[in-house]
């Protein structure tokens, strides 16, 4: 399976693409992403738990005979062997846990970045986070009030749906297509006056491990 590159090199192209919109617009744009927004502990022991079970029942039923004191060692193996091959699989991570417990970890996540990170705080409400998490395929999009008031509801929607999609999927050179569609309505609506400082970092902040 291919794995995604958010590299250096992706780094670089996202942080000029961040710059050349500002320079067009006062919205200020934070660009974050992470390897996971959720904790899934839980997935990998749930996981374990089946192993272990299913070797237990290879050991009960099978026609071969075993010494008791596999059964224990057997069973403590195939949990750490879950354990820790969940713990290295976002597919499976995936199947172990819903939707919905994916989609609130990626929004709580988003929005407690929003604030901690002072994109809420900037002087002119202008602030806007693209929060992107890998494992859980999603991406999340949170204006500050001054963007959302000057920006056409519509053609935004239409922006955020697009971006979305890209979460689903993401990749370095879909995600650089949207953001710089982003900041091309950000500079329709809410040109650069020459008034607005650059108070939030333009570098994207990567959080892979």
């Amino acid at each position: 399976m291919k794995r995604i590159k958010f590299d250096d090199a992706a780094r670089e192209t996202l942080t000029n693409c961040v710059r050349k919109i500002e320079t067009a617009t006062d919205a200020e744009l934070v660009l974050v992403v992470r390897a996971r927004s959720g904790f899934y502990r839980h997935a990998d022991y749930l996981f374990g738990s089946l192993l272990a079970f299913a070797g237990l029942l290879f050991l009960l039923f099978s026609p071969f005979d075993f010494h008791q004191y596999w059964v224990a060692i057997e069973v403590a193996l195939l949990f750490l062997v879950g354990t820790f091959v969940t713990s290295r699989s976002n597919t499976l991570r995936r199947l172990l846990t819903t939707e919905k417990f994916r989609t609130e970890a990626v929004r709580n996540s988003a929005a407690a970045l929003f604030y901690e990170a002072g994109i809420a705080n900037t002087s002119a409400e202008m602030g806007l986070l693209i929060y992107v998490s890998i494992l859980e395929r999603r991406l999340e999009l949170i204006a500050d009030r001054g963007v959302l008031k000057g920006v056409n509801a519509l053609e935004w929607n239409q922006v955020l749906f697009d971006l979305h999609e890209v979460g689903r999927k993401p990749e370095p050179q879909t995600l650089l297509a949207e953001v710089e569609r982003l900041g091309g309505l950000l500079a329709k609506h809410l040109p650069a006056t020459g008034e607005n400082p650059n108070e939030l970092p333009d570098l994207p902040r990567f959080e892979l491990k």
